[in-house]
């Protein structure tokens, strides 16, 4: 009992030194600037004094903001992003980032588009030009290169699943369509389609200039003002509505039994960023937690657990025997962890909660043999359940704690401190300070919980996408049948 003792006070003392390491991090964050130009284009930096800093465009604009005809086009133009100008050849321009020592990227996302660069504090003027209508020379060529990317998503079956869910959660709506949009649409699209879809959304108010690192906001504002000032704050005509998507709960199965595993995503829909209801859902989200096999249980017990002689075994272990496998399994601090892992019901899952402006998609990915798919639905159904209905407050407190040291170890770089400044700026209009974002966590229980999961999960009809050796998956109305327990 001492050696136990001793291990809970050394554990006790770590979780207390994480806690005071946390708390000196958030009293260490230096403050976020953020200053409006006149066409509303805004800039937003902290300055962490770093060598190095990261510097980007975030804007109001993806996918969603296309129709069918264009679906594709905010995609295409994060290609012709950094291709070469006129004026500055492809090879020009990948000499002179080398040269800098600097890293540029781009992607899209249903909402939004983003651009950004890495380089030294001293080289921030030159990551900051991008001339919207210039970079759109190499489209023949981009043409090409996406429609090879095409095929290599068609091979990511998470890809593929997530992209199938959108589609049958947000039938014929915007976000039901895919970011690289359809072929025959990548095929022809023109450089009319392109500066049409750049005049239309690329406006001052729907942009945010971030940078993080070594930087100087008013450097930055300079900067801004140069290449970016002229960029119009308001639309010449009638201004494009924002596209409404409404929640559909259905499913898409796609049986392939040669396919050697199975891919399954379920969700309910959740909400937008904005929403109070947000935070609560994101707790939730990591109650339910993750695991991947080749995690084997987490993080490793100190020591191994009996088991006990009414377990059971198939290899014939009495009960003075050890077993580190089911030492690893119950450390495990989800509950689903602990099922998938001892019963070896699925390869990997994870929770998910996806968030738009104003919809939401909260759920579960999971990879799984043909013959466990049935008894892994049914796990996965039970701990939603169990949110809605007995979730402790043990189990919320480790959940918060968890989700507040996976937000502070996220933002560990230049890199994702800009990206967390340019998507906060968007859905938020401010960036969060650390300090409201954990007391909002911390504000909740295990009864906000309950009412919230209540709100969203219970008897609610879950949005479906399954592709591989489904044949056991359950029918929809099966499924939708453990949405919900029935009550005495």
């Amino acid at each position: 009992m001492k050696r136990k003792s001793n291990i809970t006070s050394l554990v006790g003392s770590r979780r207390l030194l994480a806690t005071q390491a946390a708390n000196q991090v958030v009293l260490n964050v230096p403050e976020t600037k953020v200053t409006t130009l006149e066409n509303g284009l805004r800039v937003a930096s902290e300055d962490s004094g770093l060598s190095t800093c990261t510097v980007g465009l975030w804007i109001d604009a993806g996918s969603r903001y296309e129709n069918e005809r264009n679906n594709g086009t905010a995609h295409f133009l994060e290609h012709m992003a950094f291709k070469g100008t006129r004026k500055r050849s492809q090879l020009d321009l990948e000499l002179e980032i080398e040269n800098m020592g600097a890293h540029l990227n781009a992607y899209t996302s249903r909402e939004q588009t983003v651009y950004y660069a890495k380089a030294f504090s001293k080289d921030l003027p030159r990551g900051t030009t991008l001339n919207y209508l210039e970079m759109l020379s190499e489209i023949e060529r981009e043409r090409g290169v996406i429609l090879r990317e095409m095929q290599e998503v068609e091979t990511n079956l998470q890809e593929v699943v997530f992209d199938y869910l959108h589609a049958t959660a947000y039938q014929a709506t915007a976000l039901g369509r895919t970011i690289l949009g359809p072929t025959q649409n990548i095929k022809s699209i023109n450089r009319g389609d392109l500066v049409e879809y750049i005049t239309t959304h690329y406006k001052g108010p729907r942009i945010v200039l971030a940078a993080a690192g070594g930087v100087s906001h008013s450097e930055l504002i300079d900067l801004a003002k140069y290449h970016f000032g002229n960029l119009p704050a308001k639309y010449k005509g009638e201004a494009p509505s924002f596209p409404l998507c409404n929640f559909t709960g259905s499913e898409i199965r796609v049986r392939d039994d040669k396919m050697p595993l199975a891919h399954i995503a379920v969700a309910v829909e959740a909400v937008g960023w904005s929403h109070p209801d947000t935070i609560p859902l994101m707790v939730a989200n990591t109650l339910i937690g993750n695991w991947d096999r080749s995690f084997g249980g987490g993080v490793v017990s100190l020591f191994a657990v009996r088991v006990p002689s009414n377990a059971g075994s198939p290899s014939g272990v009495d009960s003075s025997s050890y077993s580190p496998f089911v030492a690893l399994c119950q450390n495990l601090s989800s509950k689903l962890a602990q099922m998938a892992c001892q019963g070896n019901l699925c390869h990997s899952f994870q929770s998910f909660n996806t968030c738009y402006t104003d919809t939401g998609l909260w759920g579960l990915y999971m990879v799984c043999e043909p013959g466990t798919i049935n008894e892994m639905m049914h796990f996965t159904q039970l701990e939603w359940m169990s949110l809605c209905t007995s979730v402790t407050e043990g189990e919320v407190a480790r959940a918060k704690n968890l989700l507040k040291t996976n937000m502070l170890l996220h933002l560990d770089g230049s890199t994702p401190i800009c990206e967390d400044i340019g998507r906060q700026m968007l859905c938020y209009s401010r960036r969060i300070p650390l300090h409201e974002l954990e007391a909002r966590i911390d504000a909740i229980d295990a009864k906000t919980i309950k009412d919230v999961c209540t709100k969203y999960i219970y008897d609610k009809s879950p949005a479906i996408a399954a592709v591989g050796p489904i044949e056991q998956l359950p029918d929809y109305n099966r499924i939708r049948s453990g949405m919900y327990w029935m009550r005495t």
